[in-house]
Order: structure tokens, then sequence, then C-alpha cells
């Protein structure tokens, strides 16, 4: 019998801990854990891309994202050529084999621009190494078979979390990760991390950063370039963990800066080997260490020093994609030739 991660058996959808929304793949991840507990995903039922997104509503970015890390959390396993199939996990209601016949997953009851913006997000975080990229909201509206009305809350969602903008003709645009741009992100993200680490400091509770220091050592074992894992440990640093900080303006001023944790996931993917064995979990060690010792101050030096440094590997990584891959225009996005 399989021991699924504590994560993903025992919290439901009120598991996140940051008091920002559940993502659209941590929704359906949950809906599936849920069903697999109850017995009605028995066992050795196989999972699609296809499938979940189908019965889900969503798009099979989303998806795909949900049955990774599904996997990293040991309730399903990937199979060669036929999806994941779901495993034994403890805590699981039994069922024998053949008797219950597996119930359909519920459509989320999500609005349609959330069904399809991750797959717009990945698009457009995918080619922002490369160029800036023209943002046509009808074209958009056309290419997924959605309204205006939903386009545009698309665009408002992107535009809130700093992947796209206006310019001077009041056209939307994604901007390029040029040097300049990557180093004023990382300026930024130098001034206010560390003070929602001093923040978050007193707040945090111990179990939270054991569960952090435990996911540090488990990624140790990861394959190179394993992207679901590398995000997951992002975000429980920089999102989850300073989420403790209470204050929500400060937590509402990182949100431009930390588009950068979206541009990682596709950075990762590309050059998963690039440092050897990924540094930034030692980096992340120290600042659980300080803040497992009580020392907030130090732990806020620590993530300045960490914040540094990555951001010099962001710009070679950032480098050398834009001289290894070629991004093609897609209906609604259109590369924006240099003056």
């Amino acid at each position: 019998m399989i021991g699924a991660d504590d994560e993903a058996i025992g919290k439901g959808r009120g598991r996140r801990l940051s008091g920002t929304a559940p993502r659209l793949y941590e929704l359906a991840e949950d809906v599936v854990v849920e069903r697999v507990m109850s017995g009605a995903l028995p066992a050795g039922t196989q999972l699609t891309e296809s499938m979940l997104a189908e019965q889900f509503g969503i798009s099979r970015a989303p998806a795909r994202r949900a049955l990774q890390e599904l996997a990293r959390k040991g309730v399903v396993e990937r199979k060669q050529g036929r999806g994941y199939a779901v495993l034994r996990c403890a805590g699981a209601v039994a069922v024998a084999s053949g008797v219950a016949a597996v119930e359909p997953l519920p459509l989320l009851s999500l609005p349609t621009w959330e069904r399809i913006y991750g797959e717009v997000e990945n698009e457009i975080v995918a080619r922002i190494s490369f160029a800036d990229w023209r943002l046509n909201e009808v074209q958009l509206a056309h290419h997924y078979h959605v309204s205006r009305t939903v386009a545009r809350d698309v665009v408002s969602r992107l535009h809130q979390r700093g992947l796209v903008r206006k310019d001077e003709s009041s056209r939307w645009f994604a901007p390029a990760l040029t040097r300049e741009r990557v180093e004023e992100l990382y300026e930024l993200r130098g001034i206010l991390e560390p003070a929602a680490v001093v923040l978050a400091a007193p707040r945090v509770p111990p179990e939270v950063l054991a569960k952090m220091r435990a996911s540090l050592d488990a990624a140790v074992s990861a394959p190179p370039g394993d992207v679901p894992t590398l995000d997951a440990l992002e975000h429980e640093m920089h999102v989850t963990l300073l989420g403790y900080c209470g204050n929500q303006a400060l937590m509402q001023a990182l949100v431009l800066p930390q588009m950068l944790l979206l541009a990682h996931r596709f950075l990762y993917r590309w050059t998963p080997t690039m440092f050897g064995d990924e540094p930034f979990p030692v980096e992340h060690r120290e600042i659980l260490d300080h803040l497992g010792a009580g020392e907030a101050e130090l732990a806020a030096a620590a993530m300045k020093r960490h914040l540094e440094v990555a951001c010099a590997r962001v710009l070679q990584r950032v480098e050398a994609v834009r001289h290894e891959r070629i991004a093609a225009d897609l209906p609604y996005l259109e590369r924006i030739k240099p003056g």
C-alpha cells in the first residue's frame, strides 16, 4: 500500500495556507484526491490529460499539471504511453476489484475565463524570453470560441499577474524578459521579500517549516529538471511562507515581481541541467534554518542573497533559451519586431 503525501490526502480544498486562491490545477488535483480516498477512483483506474480536461471542463495545461502533482505526491503513477494509474493509497476506502463503477469527475464550478487562463498564461510565458508580443483580445476570443467578455477577463488576470500591460496606444502587449526587466523585478523582490520574511517569522507554524524542509530533502532525489517539484518548492518559499507575513498590501505588491516565478517554470523545462544539481534548494534551506532558530533578520539576509544569485541564473537561462528555441506566432499573439 502506498503512503501518499499527507498534503495530498488530508486537507482538501482548504489546504492552501498562503491565503491566495487555489490555482486551477490545484482544484482539479483536490477533486481527484477526494475521489481516490472515497473509493470512487479505485487503485488501477487510468487517468489521462484529455480525460481530466474534458471532464473538468479545463484546458490540457492545468490537467497535465494536476497529474504531475498527483504523481509527485504518490497518488498516481505514470504509465508509459498510457497516462497515469491510481495507486493504492493509505486511508483510501477499499473497493473490491470490478465492483465499483468509476463516477464521472464533476465539472469545476469555475468561470469560463479560468478554464482557459492556464493555457494562455503558459503560451505567453513560453515566448517572453524571445521578444515582446502583441496580445489581440478579439483573436483570443475567436481562438478559444469564447465571448469578448471572457477574453477580457483572461487579459485582466494576465495584467494583474504582471504578464501583460498597455503601450502608449492602449494596446495590450507582453514585455520581453530583457536583462533590464529581469534585474528591475529582482531588485524589487530583493526589497519586498526580505521584509515579508521578517514579518512572517513569528507567525509561521513550526509544522509548516518542517514540511518545507521535508520537501527540500525529498527534492534531492528528484531527477534533474523535475519542473513540478521545483515549481512547488518555489511556491512554498516565495508564496506560502511569505503569506504568513500578515500584510496583504505587501503581498499584493509582490504580485508583479513574482511573475518571474511563472517564467521559472518554462526556463527550468528548457535548461534542466544548466547548473548541474539545481542550486536554489540549498539557499532555501539556509533561510529555513535561520527561521527555525528564531533568527528573522538572518533569514531575511539569506533571502536577499538568494534573490541576488537567482537573478544571475535567470539571466543565463533566458540567454540560453533565446539562442536555442524559436517561438511561433499564435492567432492572438504576434511578435513585436524591434524599432
